[in-house]
């Protein structure tokens, strides 16, 4: 899709559709929505436009991600307009934003439009600042136009080739060009990371992702470093080692790095590491078979921290990041690990295996230890990782989040919070840890099925504790991997929860 800002008044723009908006409640619509309802009325004695007597009738209410559609009849140059309901101005946000101009878009999208062009939502009655109001439009307009058809033998050729965001404001071209470029370069790293996500696990196993980051690194100008089974054995990563030992995959290990232009010293960077088991059986421990296909979505912590470095990268921030990818397929065998294997791990603690299913622990606590070497000024994990935090918040409602530095948690959920991408915070209560004291080991991998969102990140803070210990942390994203359903920007698939967290992290910095 190709995206231009224009200057113009959205009525007489040419295009196969154009986009306004309205609040709920609002009866007489006012700013773009009024000049285009002014536009469409049957004859000069008319009092109200198109647009109003669809209010008056009831059919438009401009409820959140409500759509009405007019059709113009050659009163204007565009044959279509698409209203977005914005919901209630006293709740308005930039997220509703986002979720109303991925509804519009896509459905314009459905009706085969190819040139679509739309005002800023918010920047006028809304009251939000242009260049984010505009970013925003476009990141919903990208992300709710999204389509996955890599293993379709015939994909859906409707699709968008245009999309004009159009001001008619003179003073706000500039601000809406800088937000339309950064919507768009963060729209498309979601997409990015949605379609590693979406992707058959047949077809993304460790190597294959490790491929795809070096191809994305070269395009984007990312320094990337993939460690080998052997170099990941040299560096002594139990974990990783005994995750992927039962597969024909062998394992990789991902180092994604983002350095400002001009700032090559020893600036403390950010780290984000992403949990990526590119498909999970559980191993011995196995899974119920039934929605076991799901299990390609374990790498979805990857595929965040993938699809965040590319637009860092994109976005040129003003601060260091490196992502840590571990890549791992866990699987049956004769040749897997076991529920009483003792493994050393990175950092020289040894762990009993009480579980094959709790692996993504294992891995994330090499990961963890391997931060140290940065002396980061901040670390988040994002993974996939308990049943348990879904059951606690919800499927497609909230991530949980634990950490061990109060400030780094505040920046965290803030950063969020913004992005309407939630997050709740849980206790680290040093209890959890009672759970996993093991016999035979220094720790055990699992503490049982009650509180297991918490004994799994208490395993995960024995691997950043103690000396070289940093401010961290941990996304258990669990619920947030796919939406069932077209709603706002998300489409039915991945949702790529994580990407624009990350991001807004970086820029905070």
């Amino acid at each position: 899709m190709r995206l231009s800002v224009i200057q113009g008044q959205i009525q007489t723009t040419p295009a196969d559709a154009i986009i306004v908006n309205l609040f709920e409640g609002v009866t007489a619509p006012g700013g773009a929505t009024g000049a285009v309802d002014a536009a469409l009325r049957l004859g000069k004695a008319e009092a109200h436009g198109a647009i109003s007597q669809l209010i008056h009738l009831g059919d438009l209410t401009g409820r959140l991600n409500e759509v009405g559609v007019v059709y113009t009849y050659n009163q204007l140059p565009a044959p279509r307009v698409f209203i977005a309901g914005l919901g209630k101005r006293e709740a308005f946000t930039l997220d509703r934003i986002r979720q109303a101009s991925g509804s519009a878009v896509r459905k314009a999208r459905d009706l085969g439009c190819k040139r679509v062009a739309t005002i800023v939502h918010g920047s006028g009655i809304g009251g939000l600042d242009p260049q984010r109001a505009a970013q925003a439009t476009v990141e919903g307009a990208l992300m709710g136009s999204y389509q996955f058809s890599e293993h379709k033998s015939q994909a859906d050729d409707r699709a968008i080739e245009e999309l004009l965001v159009v001001e008619y404001d003179g003073s706000k071209l500039d601000a809406v060009k800088a937000g339309a470029r950064a919507g768009e370069a963060i729209a498309r790293a979601v997409n990015a990371a949605r379609s590693l996500i979406n992707r058959a696990p047949n077809v993304l196993y460790p190597d294959a992702f490790a491929q795809a980051a070096r191809e994305m690194a070269a395009q984007h100008g990312l320094r990337c470093v993939v460690l080998t089974e052997a170099e990941i054995a040299t560096a002594g990563m139990g974990g990783v080692l005994a995750v992927s030992q039962g597969s024909q995959h062998p394992p990789r290990f991902v180092i994604l790095e983002y350095v400002p232009e001009g700032q090559e010293g020893e600036m403390p960077p950010l780290v984000f590491i992403g949990k990526g088991v590119t498909f999970d059986t559980g191993g011995i421990s196995i899974k119920p078979s039934d929605g076991m296909q799901a299990m390609k979505a374990d790498m979805s912590g990857a595929a965040a921290v993938f699809g965040a470095m590319q637009a860092i990268a994109d976005l040129k921030a003003r601060r260091r990041v490196i992502g840590l990818l571990p890549l791992v397929e866990n699987m049956p065998s004769g040749n897997a690990y076991r529920p009483g294997d003792v493994l050393t791990m990175m950092s020289g603690l040894k762990v009993e295996v009480v579980s094959t299913d709790a692996e993504g622990r294992l891995i994330l606590a090499d990961a963890l230890h391997y931060a140290k070497r940065y002396r980061p000024r901040g670390v988040v994990d994002l993974a996939t990782l308990t049943g348990a935090c879904v059951v606690a918040l919800g499927e497609g409602v909230a991530a949980g989040v634990f950490s061990n530095n109060d400030d780094w948690c505040a920046a965290v959920l803030r950063a969020a919070d913004e992005q309407g991408e939630r997050m709740w915070r849980l206790p680290l209560y040093s209890e959890y840890g009672d759970k996993i004291k093991s016999d035979v080991a220094d720790i055990k991998n699992s503490g049982g099925r009650t509180g297991g969102v918490g004994t799994s990140a208490y395993f995960l803070y024995h691997f950043v504790q103690g000396e070289g210990e940093y401010p961290w942390v941990h996304v258990d994203m669990a619920g947030m991997t796919f939406s069932p359903e077209n709603k706002g920007y998300l489409v039915k698939g991945a949702m790529g929860y994580g990407v624009r967290t990350l991001v807004a992290l970086a820029q905070a910095e």
